[in-house]
């Protein structure tokens, strides 16, 4: 609960029942998939599926994905 409180909720005005599930639904998503947990050794509960690998994994580009409209920022690799 702190967790979500001190990361989300803390940081956005609430004006609605629907408006809450919406953020806490996209905040939920970011926490089971994108956010790193220390006692999993910075592994995500819920990682992505596997995909096929690309020759040179190192040089793949980059990409920086907004979360709650800015509030979370996530670093995926492009497609």
């Amino acid at each position: 609960m702190r967790t979500v409180r001190v990361e989300c909720l803390d940081w956005i005005l609430i004006v609605s029942r629907r408006h809450l599930d919406r953020v806490l639904s996209a905040y939920l998503q970011h926490y089971n998939t994108g956010r790193p947990h220390r006692g999993l050794g910075l592994a995500v509960p819920e990682p992505a599926p596997a995909r096929a690998e690309e020759p040179d994994p190192v040089r793949r580009r980059i990409e920086r994905v907004d979360v709650l409209g800015g509030l979370i920022h996530e670093d995926r690799h492009a497609a």
